[in-house]
C-alpha cells in the first residue's frame, strides 16, 4: 500500500503538500489491483483493490458498498511468492507455500477484524438508538451506506463520531472545518480512507489487542503510515526517571533490543517529551543530536515525541519517526497526534477497579486501600491523595482521601476536617511559595518522587498566614498520591542543640532531690565519670571519694556553700576515674528552694576543663620561657648599646685642625633591639692629613656591633701607613672578608689636605657625600666600589675634589635618609634640599638635617660634616 493511497486526499497544510515524502518513496508507488505489495496487506475494511468488505463465511468476503456478495477470497497458490511457486514441488517448496498461504490468511484476518470491529460498534449504537436487533442495524446501516453514497466504513466512522463527541470526533470535526469538508464519497472515490476511518479503525485494532506492542503496530498501519511515518514506539515511564520500550514499529528487533530500557539521565527525544510534559518536535535528528531508536537507519529523519496521558497523569511517551526532514506540520495533523497519544495512554493504564468511587474521582483512581494501610503505618503525618478531574477530565485538584492516625494539620484542625476535602481547599497556600501543589502535580504526572528538607507550609489561622517548617516527601502508588510531612518541633530542635552543645562542650548536666534522694544525671556526666549507667549516679557528698586527697578541701567548701549556705558555688578538683584517667573537672552547682525558702534540690553541670587545664600549663611554661629570652635579648641590646656608646659616643670634642671645622653627630636606634653598626671615624694622621670615614655593618645587635669594632680599628690602624682611599678600602675588603665572621658592611672614606684643600675619597657601596656650595647642595659623582667582604679581592676607584673656603661636605650612613615607602633617589633629593641654605654654624646644619630627616627605619645614623673656615 502506497502513501498516496492512503492519504485522505487533502491538502491541510497551505502552500505545500504533507506529509513529508508523499511523491513516489522508494518502495511506496501504487501497486496493481489485486496483487498487493510486499510485506504489507490490505487496509482494514477493503480488499486489494480498495473495497471494504466484511467476512460472512470461511473463504468469502461480503461487499459492504450495496454491491451484494463479493468474488472467493485469493486461493493459496495466488497468495505465493514467485520463489515458492518455482519450488513447490519439493518438500522444503511445499512447506514455504504453507507458511506463506498461513501468514496472508493470518494479515487478511487482522485486517477484517479492524473494519468489522467498527462496523459492528456502529451497529450497536444502532441498536441503542433505534430499539432494534442487531439484524436490523446490519440491514439500517447497509440502507444508510448505500442511500448517502459512501462506504459502510465511512459511516459507521461517522455513527460513532456522533455518538462519541470524545476527542476524535474533535479531531475529525476540525480537521473538516479546516479543509473544507471534502465529501466522503469523493474520498472513496479517489480510493483514499478518510480521517475518521482510520482514526477509528486504529482506535478498534487498539482497544481489541492484547499488548502493547499489537497496538503500536496496528497506530502505524491505520493511522500513521497515511501521514507519511515509517516508525513508532510506546515507551513506558517509570518512578524513577527511566523509560521502558513498552511496543515498536517499523524498527528491526535487534534494534528495538538495543533501545528496550533508557535509564534515567539520558536525554531523548522521549525523556524530553516526558520532562517538558508537552509535545517535542524535532525537525531532523542528526542536526539536533539527540539519540534516539532507529537513528541508525534513518539519521536524518525527523521526530515527534508526544506525552501519552490522561486526566493529568502521563503513563508513557509516544515517538514517532519520520524518514525525512519533517517540515511544519498542520494543525488538524497535530490534532490527530495528539488523539493517537491519548489513546496509546488508555493501553498503557492499570485496568480500572470495580470498587465504588467518589464523585469527581474516576473510577480508575478508586482503589487506594493498600496505600491507605501504608500511610497507617507510618510515624509521620501522611495524607493520601487521588487526582481530582473537572468536567473536561482535565486535572483540576487532588482529593484528600485519608489521613493518617499521626495527621498533625499545621493549622490545627483534627483529621475529620481535611478527610474527603480538596488539597486546595483545605490547603489554599499550597498554591503560593511553597509550591505545594506544584509539587504533588508534577510527581503525579511524572512518577518521579519528590523530597525537600525545611520547606516552608503555609496554613490559614483565622485567615491570619502561619508559616511553618517541614520535612515534605510526595511519591505516586499506583494511582494515589502518598503525601508525608513532618512538621519542625521547636521544643525537639532545641532538645537536640542542647544536646550536641553538651557533648561538644563536654557538659554533663545533673539534679539532686534532697528529699527523695533521687538523683539525675544525664548520659554525658556518665561518660566523664567512665561510669556505666547500670551503677546510678554519684551524689554529691560522695563527690570527695572520687577526688584526688589534695582536693578535698576545696570540695569541702564548694558543699558547705550549696548545701549548707544555699548559694550557688563552683569548685574545680581532678577526678580519678575507675580506669585509671585523672580527669580536670569543674562543677557548677546552685540550690533550688521551695517557698518556704527550705532547699529541696540541688542542680548543675560539671565540665571536663582537661585541655583547658593542659594548654594554661603549657601557656604558663612558654611565658616564663619568653620572659627569660626577652630578659636575655635586652641584656645582649644593652651590652651592644654600652659597647657601641663605649667606642662612639653620641657627641666628641672637635678636631683640632687649622682652617678645617669638623662637626659629628650619632642618633643610636629608638629601640634597642636595633642597635645597628654604623660607625664614623675622624683623625688627625701623623702626615698631617685628616682621615674622614663613615660606614654601615650589616645586621643589628651584639654581632654587628662587634663587626664595626673590627673594621673601625682596623681603619685606623690602616691610615697611618699613609696609604690612599682606595687603597685603604681594599685593605679593609680583605679583613671584612677574611678576619670576621661573614661581616658585610658599606663605607665612605675621604683623606683632606689642609694644605692644598684636597680630598680624595672611595666608596664601597656606600651613598656618596654632598658638597654644599654657595647655599647649593649637591652630590660628589659615584667612583666604582664593591661593599665590604662581598669578595676575597676587589679594586676601588678614587676621586679628588678640591674645597674651596665657604664649602661644607657631608658624609652619612643610610640610616638619615632611609624609608620604606620612598625610593632612594627620592630621598636624596629630600636631603639635598634641606641641606641647601645657610647655616649659622656647621653644627646648626648637622642639627638641621637630622631634625628634618623623613627616614622611618628606625636605624642608627652618623653624620659628619667639614667646612672649609
Amino acid at each position: 500500500m502506497t502513501t498516496s493511497e492512503i492519504w485522505d486526499g487533502t491538502d491541510p497544510s497551505p502552500g505545500g503538500a504533507w506529509p513529508p515524502g508523499a511523491d513516489a518513496a522508494p518502495g511506496t508507488g501504487p501497486a496493481p489491483a489485486g496483487d498487493p505489495s510486499p510485506g504489507t496487506h490490505p487496509r482494514p475494511g477493503t480488499d486489494p483493490a480498495g473495497t471494504p468488505y466484511a467476512p460472512t463465511a470461511a473463504g468469502t468476503v461480503t461487499d459492504l458498498t450495496g454491491g451484494g456478495p463479493a468474488e472467493p477470497a485469493p486461493a493459496a497458490e495466488e497468495a505465493l511468492t514467485p520463489a515458492a511457486r518455482a519450488d513447490q514441488d519439493s518438500a522444503v517448496g511445499r512447506l514455504a507455500a504453507t507458511v506463506e498461504r498461513l501468514r496472508a490468511e493470518v494479515r487478511a484476518a487482522q485486517a477484517a477484524a479492524d473494519g468489522r470491529a467498527l462496523i459492528e460498534l456502529a451497529k450497536g449504537v444502532l441498536i441503542e438508538r433505534l430499539r432494534c436487533g442487531p439484524a436490523q442495524a446490519a440491514r439500517q446501516l447497509s440502507e444508510l451506506a448505500e442511500q448517502s453514497g459512501v462506504a459502510p466504513l465511512e459511516l459507521a466512522a461517522e455513527i460513532v463520531n456522533q455518538a462519541a463527541r470524545d476527542h476524535v470526533a474533535d479531531v475529525v470535526d476540525d480537521f473538516v472545518r479546516r479543509t473544507g469538508g471534502a465529501p466522503a464519497a469523493d474520498a472513496e472515490s479517489d480510493g483514499d480512507v478518510s480521517v475518521a476511518v482510520r482514526l477509528r479503525t486504529a482506535e478498534s485494532a487498539a482497544l481489541a489487542a492484547g499488548d502493547t506492542q499489537r497496538v503500536v503496530e496496528s497506530l502505524l498501519e491505520h493511522a500513521l503510515a497515511p501521514l507519511g511515518a515509517i516508525g513508532a514506539a510506546v515507551w513506558t515511564a517509570g518512578p524513577d526517571g527511566s523509560l521502558t520500550l513498552a511496543g515498536h514499529a517499523g524498527f528491526g528487533l535487534e534494534e528495538a533490543g538495543r533501545w528496550w530500557y533508557v535509564p534515567p539521565g539520558v536525554s531523548t527525544v522521549a525523556r524530553r517529551a516526558l520532562d517538558d510534559r508537552a509535545t517535542v518536535r524535532i525537525t531532523t535528528l542528526s542536526a539536533s543530536g539527540i539519540p534516539s531508536i532507529g537513528r541508525a537507519d534513518h539519521p536524518h529523519g525527523g521526530r515527534v515525541a508526544l506525552p501519552a496521558g490522561t486526566g493529568g497523569r502521563i503513563h508513557g511517551v509516544l515517538e514517532i519517526c519520520w524518514p525525512s526532514p519533517l517540515g511544519p506540520q498542520p494543525q488538524p495533523v497535530v490534532r490527530q497526534l495528539e488523539a493517537l497519544a491519548e489513546l496509546c495512554a488508555h493501553t498503557l493504564e492499570t485496568l480500572p477497579s470495580s470498587a465504588e468511587h467518589p464523585p469527581g474521582v474516576s473510577r480508575e483512581f478508586a482503589d487506594v486501600s493498600e496505600l491507605v494501610d501504608l500511610a497507617d503505618g507510618l510515624y509521620d503525618p501522611a495524607l493520601v491523595l487521588t487526582p481530582h478531574l473537572d468536567a473536561e477530565g482535565r486535572l483540576a485538584d487532588f482529593r484528600i482521601r485519608h489521613a493518617n492516625q499521626h495527621f498533625q494539620d499545621p493549622a490545627g484542625r483534627p483529621r475529620s476536617a481535611v478527610n474527603g476535602a480538596l488539597l486546595l481547599e483545605a490547603y489554599p497556600m499550597a498554591a503560593g511559595e511553597s509550591e505545594l501543589f506544584g509539587s504533588v502535580e508534577r510527581v503525579y504526572a511524572t512518577g518521579e518522587p519528590y523530597r525537600a528538607r525545611r520547606t516552608t507550609l503555609t496554613a490559614l489561622v483565622d485567615q491570619v498566614p502561619l508559616a511553618l517548617f517541614a520535612d515534605i516527601s510526595v511519591s505516586r502508588h499506583g494511582a494515589g498520591i502518598l503525601l508525608i510531612w513532618r512538621i519542625e518541633d521547636e521544643a525537639a530542635r532545641l532538645a537536640s542543640l542542647l544536646q550536641h552543645a553538651q557533648r561538644l562542650g563536654r557538659i554533663g548536666g545533673f539534679e539532686e532531690n534532697l528529699a527523695t534522694g533521687e538523683i539525675t544525671w544525664n548520659g554525658q556526666l556518665f561518660a566523664l565519670y567512665g561510669r556505666p549507667q547500670t551503677e546510678g549516679p554519684v551524689s554529691l557528698q560522695e563527690l570527695a571519694s572520687y577526688a584526688h586527697s589534695d582536693d578535698g578541701v576545696a570540695i569541702g567548701r564548694f558543699l558547705r556553700a550549696v548545701l549548707h549556705h544555699g548559694r550557688p558555688d563552683t569548685v574545680a578538683f581532678r577526678l580519678s576515674r575507675p580506669d585509671g584517667v585523672t580527669r580536670h573537672i569543674r562543677v557548677i552547682a546552685e540550690p533550688v528552694l521551695d517557698t518556704d525558702g527550705r532547699l529541696v534540690a540541688v542542680r548543675g553541670a560539671y565540665q571536663d576543663i582537661s585541655s583547658q587545664h593542659w594548654t594554661e600549663v603549657a601557656l604558663a611554661a612558654t611565658r616564663d620561657q619568653l620572659a627569660q629570652t626577652e630578659q636575655e635579648a635586652a641584656e645582649r641590646n644593652r651590652l651592644a648599646l654600652q659597647l657601641q656608646h663605649a667606642i662612639m659616643p653620641p657627641t666628641r670634642s672637635p678636631l683640632n685642625a687649622p682652617g678645617l671645622d669638623v662637626a659629628v653627630r650619632y642618633r643610636p636606634a629608638e629601640s634597642e633591639s636595633l642597635v645597628g653598626g654604623d660607625w664614623y671615624d675622624t683623625v688627625v694622621l701623623p702626615s698631617k692629613h685628616i682621615l674622614l670615614c663613615v660606614g654601615d655593618v650589616a645586621g643589628h645587635g651584639i654581632e654587628a656591633a662587634t663587626g664595626m669594632v673590627v673594621l673601625r680599628n682596623a681603619m685606623r690602624g690602616l691610615a697611618v701607613t699613609g696609604a690612599g682611599p682606595a687603597q685603604l678600602l681594599a685593605w679593609l675588603n680583605m679583613v671584612a672578608h677574611h678576619l670576621t665572621e661573614q661581616v658585610t658592611a658599606t663605607a665612605v672614606c675621604g683623606v683632606y689636605d689642609p694644605v692644598t684643600r684636597v680630598l680624595r675619597w672611595a666608596r664601597a657601596g656606600h651613598l656618596p657625600p654632598v658638597l654644599v656650595r654657595a647655599e647649593e647642595a649637591a652630590p660628589l659623582p659615584l667612583p666604582q666600589g664593591l661593599l665590604l667582604g662581598a669578595l676575597a679581592e676587589a679594586e676601588y676607584e678614587e676621586h679628588e675634589v678640591t674645597l674651596e673656603p665657604g664649602d661644607s661636605l657631608l658624609m652619612y650612613t643610610d640610616g638619615l635618609v632611609e624609608r620604606r615607602d620612598t625610593a632612594v633617589q627620592d630621598s636624596l633629593t629630600h636631603l639635598l634640599t634641606t641641606a641647601r641654605g645657610p647655616a649659622q654654624t656647621l653644627g646648626h646644619r648637622l642639627d638641621r638635617l637630622l631634625t628634618h630627616s623623613r627616614s622611618d627605619t628606625d636605624d642608627d645614623t652618623c653624620l659628619i660634616g667639614i667646612h672649609i673656615s
